[in-house]
């Protein structure tokens, strides 16, 4: 229940915030000359949409269990992830295209911009800044990919930001040549970051291992737990934001079928307990003088 009243918090404070700040960076662009703060209010309310389909993604994904979903939803969080990046990168596209048109249209068209867009850019770089430390911050506490992405949309906006103050300001300086040529920076950053969200969103849907550093954590751990003999088998897979174990433990063969089940039980229970991410563990145990081919 936490959980969700925490999420539904990050959508209100991301969707609102959002919504004002486009609306404030638009009028900004328009009264104030400026491609480059038009392209980033843009930016900015593509950001409502990430937000509330990242919220849709997460509720999802919490859903318990059933009958035709016996390990859960959680890979729904992963399709939100996935079309955020997607969101992210057809964004970037649009503002390169703009620039591009500016850039090789009529030179005469370029105006100087006004102070009213520095004064948008200066304004948006502080808020969404702090948008992407606050929804971050409760991402990586929940674990939630699909806030992440979010987070990240909040942060290349702020970037984006960044870099319609370099373009206007330069644009102020006599060169109007450069708030074009701005967008298109733009553009390439959002790209890179999109590409980051869709790559992550893709790894968690393919059964992608936790990695080495997961796995070796785990070896350590399981390895020193009382009755483990040895390691014969150890595999993760990864789950939307959760991990599944594959395991096959070794212990004395003298031992009764139920100590071994003991041991197992315990094992199970130890793990999830350290490894919070780690949703169920499957293990298998052999008797210690069988090596496992």
């Amino acid at each position: 229940m936490e959980e969700k009243k925490i999420f539904n918090r990050l959508s209100r404070v991301g969707i609102l915030g959002n919504i004002l700040l486009a609306a404030f960076k638009l009028f900004a662009g328009i009264f104030g000359r400026s491609g480059a703060m038009v392209s980033d209010a843009v930016h900015s309310l593509s950001d409502v949409f990430a937000t509330f389909i990242a919220w849709i993604g997460v509720r999802l994904a919490m859903k318990k269990e059933d009958t035709n979903h016996p390990y859960g939803h959680e890979r729904l969080e992963c399709v939100a992830s996935l079309t955020l990046g997607l969101i992210l990168a057809g964004t970037g596209l649009a503002i390169g295209w703009s620039g591009l048109q500016k850039l090789f249209g009529d030179r005469g068209s370029i105006e100087i911009p006004t102070m009213l867009p520095l004064i948008a850019a200066i304004v948006s770089i502080v808020v969404k800044e702090g948008m992407y430390q606050y929804t971050i911050y409760y991402a990586k506490k929940l674990g939630s990919a699909a806030f992440k992405a979010d987070a990240w949309h909040h942060r290349s906006d702020a970037f984006s930001s960044i870099g319609s103050f370099i373009g206007i300001g330069m644009a102020k300086l006599g060169l109007p040549i450069m708030d074009p040529i701005t967008s298109l920076l733009i553009c390439v950053l959002i790209l890179k970051v999109a590409y980051d969200i869709i790559r992550d969103a893709l790894n968690k849907m393919l059964d992608t291992s936790g990695g080495k550093a997961l796995e070796q954590k785990l070896r350590t751990f399981i390895g020193s737990q009382e009755g483990v003999e040895r390691i014969d088998l150890l595999r993760t897979r990864q789950f939307g934001n959760k991990i599944y174990v594959d395991l096959e433990i070794a212990v004395e063969p003298e031992i009764s079928l139920r100590e071994a089940h003991g041991i197992a039980e315990k094992v199970h229970s130890a793990v999830e307990q350290a490894f919070p991410n780690v949703k169920h563990v499957m293990i298998h145990v052999n008797p210690l003088e069988e090596q496992n081919s």
